[in-house]
């Protein structure tokens, strides 16, 4: 494999990682991230590119002779930038807009879920803007818990749980007022409340091959013993305890390969990160979600994780030659907190200084998701997660108190997080 020079899109914590463990890479030339944070330009050249502008990406990579470009976030993937870059010749880390909408639309999702056999709840699929047909469903039937899940791209935050017919009516008035959701949500799915764990497991696909990640378990809700909203995710460990050995064989065998399967018969091979959101019960899984992409902060604790060459995995599933690498872990857990500004998932304040990275340990990392530099060159705070505190331990015990007590020297205005991180984990 010759020596690549690489753009990774994308801007947050889950970039961050992919950043530092490509710029570990043997097989890295250069690295160009686009638009990158403070923390991404020590590993590479940040730019001022405007991704949505599919042109001006191929005119960069065909500057910069680029050999791979890795897409971070979802909504490029949606908006189709693989297909654009791919007929030009350009090799991309990331499926084309019809796999992207395995995230991109719950409902196309349940269709090719129920089409090849994978295990997913049952739901109810209502397209109507004014969500009226929604409403009367909900009037005429008593069979709550339910979850309201926005169909389109809502950043985390358009999935509901109504424990009654009056929350069910105050999160559809709120997927119809809120303008962050409203336009996620000209088709609305319902579907049965599925009780359980829930675990994340990464598939990466070269469009017929894939290599499993260990599994990971995220913290969605934005409170301690999950209450209160959902967030894009709030921390995350690996291994998971909850994912046995034969669970991860019944998800390759019941999920990942129908899907894989399911995207080739449809004539989009599956190329890229395959996401796949799990609730585990009674020794039985089935799919809550599937994402086109990394998940943030699950890739946060995947990446240090990942102790042979992450830039040649990336290549070899974006190239189709998946089974020429050999994928190997270390044998740590690893433990990723959140720290987010206070008001998060609603509105927060920025601009808050950040301090306390100097007395930080070598299996101490730290990501940044939500920061910028202010006027005078000072780290401050500018989104609602602001850094991934990422550590390692021999144990899941050791691996929480590494990673709580770096996180007790990193201070901010107002830094919330939450203090549970993992305790599902120890009681098994």
């Amino acid at each position: 494999m010759q020596a690549l020079n690489v753009l990774l899109i994308g801007s947050g914590g889950r970039e961050h990682s992919l950043a530092w463990a490509i710029s570990r890479s043997s097989f890295l030339k250069h690295l160009y991230i686009a638009p990158g944070n403070p923390a991404t330009a020590d590993l590479g050249s940040n730019l001022t590119l405007n991704v949505s502008d599919h042109a001006e990406v191929l005119t960069f990579c065909k500057d910069q002779n680029i050999d791979l470009v890795i897409v971070g976030p979802e909504q490029p993937l949606v908006d189709g930038i693989t297909n654009y870059l791919t007929e030009e010749g350009i090799l991309v880390f990331g499926p084309d807009d019809v796999g992207a909408r395995l995230e991109g639309s719950k409902s196309f999702a349940k269709e090719i879920m129920a089409k090849y056999g994978v295990p997913t709840a049952d739901h109810l699929t209502f397209v109507d803007e004014n969500l009226q047909d929604a409403e009367q469903w909900i009037l005429e039937h008593d069979v709550f818990p339910v979850v309201l899940k926005a169909d389109g791209l809502a950043a985390g935050k358009g999935v509901f749980i109504s424990t009654s017919k009056e929350e069910a009516f105050e999160h559809l008035s709120e997927i119809r007022n809120s303008p962050s959701l409203s336009g996620a949500a000209s088709k609305l799915v319902i579907e049965e409340f599925m009780q359980g764990e829930e675990a994340s497991v990464f598939a990466i696909c070269d469009g017929e091959n894939f290599v499993v990640l260990p599994a990971a378990q995220d913290h969605k809700r934005i409170g301690d013993d999950d209450t209160g909203p959902n967030t894009g995710g709030m921390g995350a460990y690996s291994p998971a305890p909850v994912m046995t050995e034969e669970l991860m064989e019944s998800v390759k065998n019941d999920v990942i390969k129908p899907m894989l399967y399911g995207m080739q018969k449809e004539g989009h091979p599956y190329k890229g990160a395959l996401y796949v959101g799990l609730m585990i019960k009674d020794e039985k899984a089935k799919v809550v979600e599937f994402n086109c992409r990394f998940g943030d902060p699950e890739c946060q604790i995947l990446m240090p994780k990942i102790t042979s060459d992450v830039l040649e995995l990336l290549y070899r599933a974006a190239s189709g030659t998946l089974p020429e690498y050999n994928l190997t872990f270390d044998e740590k857990t690893w433990v990723c907190v959140v720290m987010a500004s206070k008001g998060y998932p609603g509105s927060y304040p920025k601009g808050y200084e950040i301090t306390g990275f100097q007395n930080l340990k070598s299996d101490q990392l730290v990501f940044h998701a939500g920061t910028s530099k202010d006027s005078e060159g000072k780290l401050v705070t500018s989104g609602g997660r602001v850094l991934a505190f990422t550590a390692s331990g021999d144990d899941l015990l050791s691996a929480i108190k590494n990673a709580y007590d770096g996180v007790s020297q990193i201070s901010f205005k107002d830094a919330y997080y939450r203090k549970d991180i993992g305790q599902k984990g120890l009681r098994h």
